[in-house]
């Protein structure tokens, strides 16, 4: 698996904790990888559930997981790209916060890993348009990326 994604940024977290819990900073409009706002979601995972794959042709996405840990996967399918067909995969949560930033044309997904539901926190730079999504899928065991998610038989995955 190749170690990187021409535009794919990770933005090590820092957690700040106190006598009354703790703050992490995700993403700053003075951050060098931050561009422009479009809205903020949270999606969550159950154990072993995989949301793979998806891509966008316009928007970039910036994403981290603040609850539970995630494994992410990433492929770039930018023929015009210097990483054209690269895989990156990724660990992400409260034991490695960081902030992952996918430009379009990247597909990427996730999958919750251990016993506890992981929630994901998205800030893409577009807001989401009902009547003409900027969001392409593949389903999760497509032959067109060669990444295994170890799907879960009998589980709900896409």
């Amino acid at each position: 698996m190749n170690a990187d994604i021409d535009g794919v940024h990770i933005k090590h977290l820092k957690v700040i904790p106190d006598e009354r819990g703790w703050l992490m900073e995700i993403l700053r409009c003075d951050d060098e990888i931050y561009s422009q706002f479009g809205q903020v979601y949270c999606t969550t995972a159950y154990p072993g559930v995989v949301k793979a794959w998806h891509y966008h042709k316009k928007q970039t996405d910036n994403f981290t997981c603040v609850h539970g840990m995630m494994k992410v996967a990433l492929y770039d399918d930018r023929e015009d790209s210097p990483t054209f067909r690269n895989l990156m995969e990724l660990f992400i949560g409260e034991k490695n916060p960081a902030l992952v930033t996918v430009p379009p044309g990247v597909c990427h997904g996730f999958k919750a890993i251990g016993d506890t539901t992981a929630f994901f926190v998205s800030i893409p730079t577009l807001a989401y348009n009902y009547s003409d999504p900027d969001e392409f899928r593949l389903p999760p065991d497509t032959d067109e990326i060669p990444y295994d998610w170890g799907l879960v038989p009998g589980v709900k995955h896409g």
